[in-house]
């Protein structure tokens, strides 16, 4: 992912939502050019380009400021959004309740009603980083994302742990039905056996089943 192919690829607007702080900008360049980035808050946006190895999609990505004074101008970049990938840092549990009300409060909104999510649990690298499941309950994402094909993905913008196989997932969750989402998840579950511990924390929180 990140590299030019030959055939020029169908893009697809998708959204990178999160408080300011959360490491969007890094996720996003890390990804990109796969160097480690220091950046300062964005104000306003930062607009990206990505090929992916899917063949015919690849993304652009809109990089919103996540400052309080900017996100209430989040709602203008919704329209014609395919997907939003919202940045959490999985560290900083003090903002969490804010990063909740501002996730539930994006996903409200009547553009964004029914497209795919994934969040990017973010910092994993950091000791004391809340795990995936955590940050499902805290965030409250089972309840929120009813009806709407989600997942969270741990992940790190320092070392690059995680950001290929999330945004692969938000690919595979644009192109492929909210029914037959839930009957892949069904059968990754009887191949790998779950417990039923197990099984009822991936059904409650779409984290990883690598990591269950």
């Amino acid at each position: 992912m990140g590299t030019r192919s030959s055939r020029p690829q169908k893009q697809t607007h998708v959204l990178m939502l999160g408080l300011d702080g959360s490491g969007k900008t890094a996720l996003l360049y890390k990804l990109k050019c796969n160097e480690n980035v220091w950046t300062v808050q964005t104000v306003g946006f930062n607009v990206e380009s990505l090929d992916t190895d899917r063949g015919s999609m690849g993304l652009t990505l809109w990089d919103i400021g996540g400052q309080k004074k900017m996100r209430p101008y989040w709602k203008h970049f919704y329209i014609d959004a395919h997907g939003v990938f919202f940045v959490v840092d999985s560290w900083e549990q003090k903002r969490l309740e804010e990063a909740r009300k501002e996730l539930h409060r994006a996903l409200r909104h009547e553009s964004l009603r029914g497209i795919p999510l994934v969040v990017l649990a973010n910092k994993q690298d950091l000791a004391g980083a809340l795990s995936a499941g955590s940050l499902c309950e805290k965030l409250d994402l089972r309840r929120v994302c009813e009806g709407r094909a989600w997942f969270i993905q741990p992940c790190s913008a320092a070392t690059g742990m995680g950001l290929q196989e999330g945004f692969r997932k938000m690919i595979y969750l644009m192109k492929t039905p909210l029914r037959r989402t839930k009957e892949d998840i069904k059968i990754k579950i009887r191949l790998n056996c779950l417990t039923l511990a197990t099984l009822k924390r991936t059904l409650m929180c779409g984290h990883t089943w690598e990591q269950s």
